[in-house]
């Protein structure tokens, strides 16, 4: 059965990217373009995996992660935040319970080794 990921960004080109290029390698993809549509998405349909921006309007994606944290439903969801925030040497240093930082601009193929790691595939 194919693993699920939430893909939460909200610029629209990444994240249609995002969703064409995982689903090119077999997985489901959802997204989720704000904060609150990621909440409601990760309670409903119980992604394998969230890939998810940190600066964004409404909540951000640290406020996100957070509130899956504390949520019985969606607590061991692991995450991986897309941002602009660290820089590619301070990727490692940023993995959190669970939580990966990876830098933007990212390298797809970077991305897709960190998702496999996290999903155990």
């Amino acid at each position: 059965m194919a693993k699920k990921i939430l893909v939460v960004d909200d610029e629209k080109d990444l994240l249609e990217i995002l969703k064409v290029k995982l689903e090119n390698v077999g997985y489901v993809v959802l997204t989720a373009e704000n904060g609150r549509d990621a909440i409601a998405k990760a309670k409903t349909q119980k992604p394998d995996l969230i890939t998810l921006d940190i600066i964004m309007p409404d909540i951000d994606g640290a406020e996100v992660a957070e509130t899956l944290k504390h949520d019985p439903e969606t607590k061991d969801i692991p995450i991986i935040f897309l941002t602009c925030l660290v820089t590619k040497g301070e990727e490692e240093k940023h993995v959190k319970g669970g939580r990966y930082f990876m830098a933007k601009p990212y390298e797809a193929d970077d991305l897709l080794r960190a998702i496999k790691k996290y999903l155990g595939d």
